[in-house]
């Protein structure tokens, strides 16, 4: 069959939204003359292309290509799920999935690995974040659909899947042989005690059992003497929105705002407030996040920031404020379509902008402001009209308009050779290769000795020359000679990778770590030099002051 353009498909959405989708009269559903008029016509030109069109016409194909049109001009995050893809997103949300433990998505014809599920198959032989599935089985990836993706990546359990990735950051492809899995669904993979008084929680995403992962996480670091708390966002995408505003709920005073939400829809007009009975009201928090925490991430940050209750450390959020809602067609298909917006307590709306759903545009958008607000944060500021300012619970001044600037900017040494070693997986790649000649007698001496590893292993010598062997072999390189030095070809001055050399041991420990007992004892080992995390626990004595803002507005509201 000839492929059937854009342009002709669109008008086949009207077979979606006939009575056969909602079972009732459209009548009821479009009140306005000239929308009801314009979905005759859709119905119409759908008629006639199914009946006249020189072809026959895949009706189920062309509707979907309608539906899929129609929704890209609505916004950026809008869209289509088949129905043979619905299961897989509904798991996502719930317990757990079979196949290789990633989660994906397919921009510019090639699948992108968003997020290796963490101690999953992929992550565990050293998939990363990033990474272009650009072969399965010795057969290209590319070009294939979401569906096509997942239809080759699942299997039984058990059985292996040869995969092959791009990592643009070092321009070379790995082949992993991937033993398939059942895939549990964590939300918290890292909760620990940084020292007597402070505790630790990574929270990676915002799923159903996140709210009882969190309290069960916190009532671990309660009993261990847990005075204050570092809460770690970054990196993470969003997800059920209830979640995160649960765990607010669990640090905020009875009737403090948590969000509010607005639609068209008057059922999606809703204000969620704190509830009183809750486990961590005025002790100091500390917020870690960075250019990836989105959405729920997004709602339980700017929470926290309106009412003075947190202090936000690392870099500017991602910036999405739309409430999306599932529509079920007839055929189990899902619309998954934005409904509503959302806005913080203070009445803060921090969707980046866009125009109808060009994400180029509005991706651009995002990086340009992002990188003035990470670089130039006075520059950034002064950009923002008055109109988008807001004034926290005790008068310090926060924005709208795209993403929750921190209240402490940690800025990315973005051309160093440590930034280069973290951000490329070469240490995990390294590790991966190395580990196994030495995995008996590591295990041995250390297997069943989390705490003692974490205190006493240090990598030996020899080891960190070979990974600098293994770097340059990947192609890196180093030069005593400064005029060779290209930070954007990955050519570094010697001595840069002489003082880097105990930063990169910290990380070799942190992927051995890895391979011993999971990635929950990795964090702490990486959080030990990670700039962020360690800027983040100079800073207390800021944390302390809201939290004391805090305790006086929740003694003020009770005597009132």
């Amino acid at each position: 069959m000839k492929r059937i353009h854009r342009y002709y498909i669109l008008p086949a959405v009207a077979l979606v939204l006939l009575g056969a989708v909602l079972g009732v009269s459209l009548n009821s559903y479009v009140s306005d003359g000239d929308a009801f008029e314009q979905l005759k016509k859709l119905e119409r030109a759908f008629v006639i292309i199914n009946r006249q069109y020189v072809d026959p016409v895949e009706s189920k194909a062309v509707a979907e290509e309608g539906i899929a049109g129609m929704l890209k001009k609505l916004d950026p995050h809008s869209s289509y799920i088949p129905s043979d893809e619905v299961p897989e997103v509904r798991q996502s949300y719930e317990g757990s999935f079979g196949g290789i433990g990633i989660m994906f998505d397919v921009t510019n014809d090639t699948a992108r690995v968003v997020k290796p599920i963490t101690d999953g198959p992929s992550e565990r032989v050293g998939v990363m974040a990033g990474d272009r599935i650009v072969e399965i089985e010795d057969s290209s990836a590319i070009d294939l659909s979401s569906t096509g993706i997942q239809k080759r990546l699942k299997g039984p359990v058990g059985t292996e899947v040869d995969v092959t990735f791009y990592r643009p950051s070092v321009g070379e492809q790995f082949q992993y042989t991937i033993r398939r899995e059942e895939i549990p669904l964590y939300s918290i993979n890292s909760s620990y005690m940084i020292d007597d008084r402070t505790g630790y929680i990574k929270i990676d995403r915002f799923a159903m059992t996140t709210y009882e992962e969190f309290m069960e996480k916190l009532k671990d670091l309660n009993s261990q003497g847990m005075e204050r708390l570092v809460l770690d966002l970054r990196n993470n995408p969003g997800g059920v929105m209830q979640s995160a505003i649960q765990i607010a709920d669990e640090m905020l005073s009875r009737g403090m705002m948590i969000v509010e939400t607005k639609g068209r829809d008057p059922s999606i007009n809703n204000q969620y407030r704190a509830t009183s009975g809750d486990m961590f009201e005025e002790e100091p928090v500390i917020v870690l996040i960075n250019r990836a925490s989105a959405s729920a991430s997004e709602i339980l940050a700017g929470a926290l920031q309106d009412h003075d209750r947190a202090l936000l450390v690392g870099e500017r959020t991602f910036g999405k404020a739309l409430v999306q809602k599932q529509f079920e067609l007839n055929d189990g298909s899902l619309l998954q379509m934005t409904v509503g917006r959302y806005y913080t307590p203070v009445g803060r709306l921090i969707q980046t902008p866009y125009e109808d759903g060009n994400k180029q545009d509005y991706y651009d958008q995002k990086f340009n402001s992002y990188e003035k607000a990470l670089f130039n944060p006075s520059e950034y500021k002064e950009s923002i009209p008055d109109s988008l300012a807001y004034e926290t619970d005790h008068g310090r001044t926060v924005f709208g308009g795209g993403g929750i600037l921190p209240d402490y900017i940690v800025k990315p040494d973005t051309s160093s050779i440590e930034r280069f070693v973290s951000g490329s997986g070469l240490t995990l790649a390294f590790i991966i290769d190395w580990f196994p000649e030495r995995e008996t007698d590591i295990r041995e001496a250390w297997g069943e000795k989390p705490q003692a590893f974490a205190a006493n292993y240090a990598v030996p010598n020899d080891v960190v020359d070979r990974f600098w062997t293994f770097a340059e072999d990947k192609g890196m390189s180093l030069t005593a000679n400064p005029d060779s030095v290209n930070r954007a070809e990955a050519v570094f001055p010697q001595s840069e990778a002489n003082e880097a050399r105990e930063y990169v041991r910290t990380h070799l420990k942190g992927n051995i770590a890895r391979q011993l007992y999971g990635s929950s004892a990795m964090y702490p080992i990486f959080n030990s030099v990670d700039p962020t995390f360690q800027q983040a626990l100079t800073l207390w004595d800021r944390a302390d002051q809201l939290s004391e803002f805090h305790a006086s507005t929740t003694s003020s509201a009770n005597q009132n």
